[in-house]
């Protein structure tokens, strides 16, 4: 495991083969690979995260999300590396009129934050597209993640941000201080108003993660045919298949908390859109993979561990 530790906990690296260092450090990686020849796959998920700081930061996300993702990618080339999970977002996607997104549904990206991840799979894809006259070149699966939510079930880890931005994070910080909670955006053309998004349990997302690896060449094969002879680079969707609204979630929440919320209605925050919901049947077909874990449970793991003690909370 490499991580910089900028926004990571250090709980979570504890008894584990960690190195602390820049993914754009080209002396750390091949220190990393000359220790470790068995790698077989490099999983990419170091990325700067937080949508309205992008737009307030937006140079801040291009050089650690892009430029340095660049050099990753040149590096394990360098070393000799074949196979590639990346991190990607469903923040890709465009708005469409039923918010159902295939991975072939039209992108607009509307933030600093998604462009960046746009623009790292359009690089990828390049660079495994340019390697293939170098055998046996690069390969890589994108996973668009949708909304990841929740904790590990056996209480491992989980959310850990002082401040967090993200829906669920936000609800638990104003149940735990007793502040109200505000909706950002009403004015959506959903069904209540508010934005629509495809809520995942990060326990799902990990063993999907778990099937990209263990399958990533087989994924290839299936994926090929006589129209695509050599498909180096595949966008795969994660999600439920299922959309909930804000107000949807916040009331699954206040079903789950035994303490009173109030709710209150803000603007729309920039960058932010209707929302989508996931198509996963590519999911399903070539990783074998399908979501387990509802939206109550998701909750349920994120409460629970929030409500852990532990003596390290960074």
């Amino acid at each position: 495991m490499l991580d910089s530790l900028v926004t990571g906990s250090p709980d979570f690296v504890a008894n584990r083969i960690f190195y602390k260092g820049d993914i754009a450090d080209q002396g750390l990686l091949r220190r990393l690979f000359q220790e470790h020849p068995d790698i077989a796959a490099t999983l990419h998920f170091a990325a700067r995260v937080i949508l309205p700081e992008s737009v307030e930061q937006p140079a801040l996300y291009y050089r650690e999300n892009v430029m340095k993702s660049l050099t990753l990618f040149e590096n394990l080339l360098a070393l000799g590396q074949q196979r590639v999970v990346f991190s990607s977002s469903a923040s890709v996607y465009d708005t469409v009129a039923d918010f159902r997104v295939t991975e072939d549904s039209p992108l607009n990206p509307s933030s600093p934050y998604a462009r960046s991840k746009w623009m790292m799979e359009q690089i990828l894809e390049d660079l495994c597209i340019a390697s293939a006259s170098h055998p046996p070149g690069l390969r890589a699966l994108a996973l668009r993640y949708f909304n990841p939510i929740g904790a590990d079930p056996k209480e491992r880890s989980g959310p850990y941000q002082q401040q967090p931005t993200h829906l669920l994070g936000r609800l638990l910080s104003a149940a735990q201080s007793g502040t109200p909670f505000s909706i950002t955006g009403t004015d959506y053309v959903t069904r209540d108003g508010t934005g629509l998004r495809d809520y995942i349990h990060v326990w799902d997302l990990a063993l999907a993660h778990v099937a990209a690896v263990e399958q990533f060449d087989q994924v290839f094969l299936k994926a090929s045919s006589e129209q695509q002879p050599a498909v180096r680079f595949l966008t795969i969707n994660l999600g439920t298949g299922n959309g909930v609204t804000v107000r949807e979630f916040v009331r699954a929440f206040q079903e789950a908390v035994d303490v009173p919320l109030q709710v209150t209605e803000a603007p729309r925050r920039p960058g932010d859109g209707a929302g989508a919901y996931a198509d996963i049947s590519r999911a399903h077909t070539l990783l074998g993979w399908r979501p387990t874990l509802s939206v109550t449970q998701g909750i349920a793991s994120a409460l629970n561990w929030a409500r852990r003690p532990r003596t390290v909370r960074s």
